[in-house]
């Protein structure tokens, strides 16, 4: 693997979990809401769209030494992270379901790293 495809590949994993947070802070921010329209205006939701947009900057970096066909789809790492961090901070529970999607995506993700070869 050449160092560049391997930045990439780290940058790319790097916005998964940046994103996942984002998701996680977007989550605690959504629970200040109420009628009013200020409401949208809570540091939680600020930080996990920023957190959202930061994500993205990882992202775009990621994409410049790799392919896209291989790069893209480690971004559906993010559902795993955001499944461990719902665990953690909301006490979601995990069922056979939630188990038998997050080894999908990782087998997902393993096959079409091997086909960039």
């Amino acid at each position: 693997m050449n160092p560049a495809l391997l930045r990439s590949m780290l940058l790319v994993f790097a916005a998964s979990v940046v994103g996942s947070f984002g998701a996680v802070f977007l989550k605690f921010g959504a629970a200040r809401l109420d009628h009013r329209l200020l409401s949208f205006v809570n540091r939680q939701l600020i930080f996990g769209v920023f957190l959202y947009l930061g994500s993205s900057v990882f992202y775009g970096l990621g994409l410049q030494g790799g392919q896209l066909s291989v790069l893209y789809p480690m971004i559906s790492l993010a559902y795993i992270w955001t499944l461990v961090w719902s665990r953690i901070f909301f006490k979601e529970t995990f069922t056979p379901q939630k188990f038998a999607g997050l080894a999908l995506i990782l087998l997902g993700v393993v096959f079409v790293g091997l086909g960039s070869g």
